[in-house]
């Protein structure tokens, strides 16, 4: 057959201009990941460019160059590491990037098809492992002891990094006697998320610190990498690392006395019993419905993990299936890689804005630049509360990484503090609400900043009516969310007042609004006037204050402008108020818009029966406050925490020089040593007795 002709030169061919980039492109990048171990474009967007790559050398076979990625597996070794030759040839696999049931169909339809296996023939059995997301590693064993560890480097040859490797605990040293006499274990090295949190972390405050030439990494599998790859073991031996087995390299024959394996799983067991960590995701799959379900499966446990993968792998599991099969090109034709959605990018900070929910809270949202993670266009990422932001320090155009789970908001993972913009200023949350200029409040104990505007906030709104008009609050019947939000969007609507001026016209002009449901909805409205203080009070949606409270404030205080009135040590002699519930009901009615929502409410005719103030019992623990711990000999904690309360006593959570009295049972502990330290009275369950009885 006569060779294909040579059309590479001509200058109009557009298919070789397009396969000379793609060329130079892919090598760049493969230097970059395999070499450097700092990747310059995702993963994703690699494997499109790789795929266009195979395609034009498909469709032209005349464009196949000895020297193309697609031929290769990597980049070159640096040369400050030894470098190793691969007696088996650490190869990539194939990369599946049809994140759908359908890839690992593809892959057992390939299986059968090259093993001549009609539709009658019985389903091929695979093992289902997962894709680790870390750094290939080869570790040779001569006479059971650890000679040498070599990363993959090109596929032939690697770089020696067998002192960096010795520092991982868990790969062992010395393997036992029933190990062959040469062994060469391949697996991956990675980093579990919980450490790279921390040396992230640690790696934030030596860049505070004013250290020269720190870098927080970009994601675990960076981390690692630099790790294995670093020239002083002593460094590396900081870094924690992790290891998974998932295959063999060289190994001693069987007619040398080596062991004899026939299925890939066995394989797996063996290593195991040798002292290897093999992952507990490993399965055995009979058929490609079984990939499907093992893909599936694993991809809804992957953000539990406590490490990170990016997909699974399928081998087929008979050894001598495998040897049918073989290679093509760089890789076996027995195994696929079956990805997931990314979860994790790089990307830029364009601005950070407050964002205000239905409930008040003011939450930090990072806008940034378009990218696609987690199966979708991601442009902002929310940042949680002030704490986390300062934690994460991020900042108007840092490069930051952004992660998105399952159907989990995306958030940024972290900054790549190395590439900050010189003076960039910090963030700061804003002390007034963006949305309606009310201040926002931080409370004692609470990571979120809360709009104090409530009824008056444009943000907080809707939340508000669907509140107000709940069956437990005034009971506007028929009045639900689909209804509120035609109304709050149609501006009908701003405030709760609003609601007792809609007409007959703008009812019956909403859309599916007949004459008669809007007649039956301002039926309701009328009837919803006539309430009782406490719904009212608890219909105002104040924050902490449920249904049990506001009865307590109207029982105590009797009227409601005594309520609106009284001060937080006022609110502190009601039953069930504590200093969090007495500071929210007095920055509440502090602020004019509530109070003015209030008065229009009562001049649209909502109207309830008021009463006197309860006369004040003389209680016998009125004034007191008590912590309790331990174990009580005949009544539980929350018996005792009731009882002082009903005798008009407060219960705290920790000891402090506020605290008048502890409760102490057996195997007290750190309270009743911080009691002892600050001179707090302490009794026991008998004098608390007396107390409630009445006695000094």
């Amino acid at each position: 057959m006569a060779p294909a002709e040579d059309t590479s030169d001509r200058p109009d061919d557009a298919d070789a201009a397009r396969a000379r980039w793609l060329h130079e492109t892919l090598h760049r990048h493969a230097h970059q990941y395999y070499v450097l171990d700092d990747p310059l474009i995702p993963d994703a967007q690699y494997d499109q460019l790789f795929q266009e790559l195979q395609a034009i050398e498909q469709r032209r076979p005349d464009l196949l160059r000895p020297d193309s990625p697609t031929q290769r597996v990597g980049g070159k070794p640096l040369a400050q590491f030894a470098p190793v030759r691969h007696a088996v040839p650490m190869l990539s696999i194939r990369t599946e990037t049809d994140t759908l049931a359908s890839g690992a169909e593809a892959f057992d339809a390939r299986v059968r098809r090259e093993l001549g296996l009609g539709p009658d023939a019985p389903a091929v059995d695979y093992v289902a492992e997962p894709k680790f997301d870390g750094l290939a590693m080869s570790l040779r064993y001569v006479d059971q002891v650890l000679v040498q560890a070599a990363t993959r480097g090109d596929g032939e040859t690697g770089e020696d990094v067998t002192q960096n490797i010795r520092t991982i605990g868990q790969i062992p040293l010395r393997l036992p006697p029933q190990a062959p006499a040469l062994l060469e274990v391949r697996g991956e090295v990675y980093m579990r998320r919980d450490d790279f949190e921390r040396l992230n972390a640690g790696q934030r405050d030596k860049i505070a610190a004013g250290a020269k030439g720190e870098k927080t990494f970009v994601n675990p599998r960076n981390a690692a990498a630099g790790a294995v790859r670093q020239l002083d073991p002593a460094i590396a031996r900081q870094r924690p690392l992790s290891f998974f087995a998932y295959g063999l390299g060289e190994v001693t024959p069987p007619e040398q006395g080596g062991p004899a394996f026939s299925e890939h799983f066995a394989i797996l067991q063996r290593l195991r019993a040798w002292g290897f960590p093999v992952s507990d995701l490993v399965e055995m799959a009979r058929g490609a419905q079984a990939l499907v379900d093992y893909h599936r499966r694993v991809g809804a446990l992957r953000d539990s993990l406590g490490f990170d993968i990016d997909g699974v792998v399928y081998k087929v599991d008979r050894i001598a299936l495998q040897q049918r099969l073989g290679f093509v090109s760089r890789e076996p034709r027995w195994a696929v890689a079956h990805k997931y959605p990314a979860q994790e990018q790089v990307t830029t900070v364009l601005g950070i804005e407050v964002q205000v929910g239905r409930t008040g809270k003011l939450t930090p949202v990072a806008k940034l630049a378009p990218v696609f993670v987690g199966g979708v266009t991601v442009t902002n990422a929310t940042l949680h509360n002030e704490d986390e932001a300062r934690r994460k320090d991020v900042r108007v155009g840092d490069t930051v990484v952004v992660r998105r789970a399952g159907d989990v908001i995306p958030e940024v993972v972290s900054v790549m503090a190395d590439k900050r913009v010189a003076g960039a200023p910090q963030f700061s949350m804003p002390r007034r609400c963006p949305v309606c200029g009310s201040e926002a409040v931080r409370e004692e104990d609470e990571a979120d900043y809360r709009c104090t505007g409530g009824l008056f906030c444009g943000a907080q709104r809707k939340q508000a009516i669907l509140h107000f008009a709940q069956r437990r609050a005034v009971e506007i019947e028929g009045l639900g969310e689909k209804l509120v939000d035609q109304l709050v969007d149609g501006q009908l609507i701003r405030t709760l007042p609003d609601l007792y001026r809609l007409g007959l016209a703008a009812l019956t002009g909403l859309d599916r609004m007949a004459d008669k449901s809007a007649r039956n909805l301002l039926d309701a409205l009328e009837r919803s006037k006539q309430t009782t203080l406490p719904r009212f009070l608890f219909g105002l949606g104040i924050r902490h204050v449920g249904e049990a409270t506001a009865k307590e404030l109207a029982r105590h205080f009797g009227k409601l402008d005594a309520i609106m009135d009284a001060t937080e040590e006022q609110y502190l002699e009601v039953d069930d108020v504590g200093p969090i519930v007495a500071r929210s009901l007095h920055q509440f009615f502090a602020q004019p818009h509530n109070r003015e929502v209030v008065e229009q409410l009562r001049a649209c005719g909502v109207t309830w029966q008021e009463g006197e103030p309860a006369p004040r019992a003389v209680l016998p623990l009125s004034g007191k406050t008590f912590v309790v711990t331990g174990t009580l000999p005949s009544m539980g904690r929350e018996q005792a925490k009731a009882l002082i309360e009903a005798a008009g006593g407060k219960v705290a959570g920790s000891v402090s020089k506020k605290t008048d009295f502890l409760l102490a049972g057996a195997e007290a502990g750190s309270k009743l040593d911080k009691a002892l330290a600050l001179g707090v009275p302490v009794i026991d369950e008998t004098r608390l007795q007396e107390m409630l009885d009445g006695g000094a």
